[in-house]
């Protein structure tokens, strides 16, 4: 049994780890807007976007307690708060697996050797991101819309027809079919996306792996210290690590949860820490691998010891 300090540590770790994360997340989609509407913005840069936008709202609806108080404030029917608040965290979750996804295929296709077939598809690389994009918050967004039928506040009905889910937030009772059904094809969806990620994501180690290989020599005399390659893979394999590891320990608690048919604010707690590891470390991990972010950091530092 968790003790209350055990439960209140938790939701401190998760406060903090919500603020570094909503606060670097910030930081790179300022950037990243200031890319695309001032400079020639890299195909990788759209993608990278839409995953950092996604990433900020999935952790300002997830543990941010002044959002909470914020809509607590307003006089605004718990039932249309929940189910707003239920469908967007819910929707910003598929749009990070399936942004994910997109952005370790891109990339796949961006390294790919000239020889590749692949290869064909890199000068039309930001036509298709801009239909990816279109088709994959559409089908996102209309996917998750059963949710308003299914979800709402907590009434006076038994606890027994309804499970909470959140502290506010109640599932319906529904058909055991239906339920089965939308749990199938969700879990269809997420290990479909997640085996794409993984198998894309190795085809690029492979290939860094092999360019780095063939070019060993040459790093060697003219860059002593790592390649680009070398930081480009340990940049890939950090993120699908946390991205997979942190989907499945979600995955298996979200099972329990469901297993047990009872709101518990521990597991509920620990759960939104898992999930949130990973729109956490993402912006964290952008920031420190993009040259771009670096030297804008080390003019700023600069310019500042200068004035001093």
């Amino acid at each position: 049994m968790i003790t209350l300090p055990t439960y209140v540590l938790i939701k401190q770790c998760l406060l903090f780890q919500n603020g570094i994360g909503v606060l670097a997340n910030i930081f790179l989609l300022l950037f990243y807007i200031f890319i695309i509407l001032c400079h020639r913005p890299k195909p990788m840069d759209l993608i990278s976007c839409q995953l950092t936008f996604t990433h900020t709202v999935l952790l300002l609806t997830s543990g941010v307690l002044w959002v909470t108080e914020i809509l607590d404030s307003l006089n605004i029917d718990n039932d249309i708060k929940c189910k707003t608040m239920f469908y967007i965290s819910r929707v910003m979750r598929g749009l990070s697996i399936c942004i994910t996804c997109l952005l370790s295929m891109f990339q796949a296709v961006t390294i790919s050797p000239s020889t590749s077939f692949l290869a064909n598809f890199k000068f039309k690389l930001k036509k298709y991101i801009i239909y990816a994009c279109f088709y994959i918050w559409s089908l996102t967004l209309s996917f998750y819309s059963y949710l308003i039928i299914y979800v709402g506040g907590l009434t006076n009905v038994s606890e027994t027809s309804q499970r909470k889910v959140t502290k506010y937030c109640s599932l319906f009772p529904s058909n055991y079919i239906i339920k089965a059904l939308i749990l199938t094809v969700t879990t269809s969806i997420d290990v479909f996306l997640v085996g794409v990620t993984l198998i894309t994501s190795a085809y690029i180690v492979l290939i860094l792996f092999r360019h780095q290989r063939q070019h060993k020599y040459l790093h060697s005399l003219s860059h002593p210290r790592s390649s680009p390659e070398k930081k480009a893979t340990q940049t890939i394999l950090l993120l699908v690590t946390f991205f997979v590891v942190m989907y499945w320990v979600d995955f298996i608690i979200s099972s329990t949860a469901v297993l047990l048919w009872m709101f518990n604010p521990v597991i509920q707690s620990v759960q939104k820490l898992v999930l949130d590891v990973y729109p956490t470390i993402t912006p964290l991990v952008q920031i420190s691998s993009d040259n771009r972010i670096i030297n804008i950091l080390k003019n700023i530092r600069s310019k500042y010891h200068q004035i001093l």
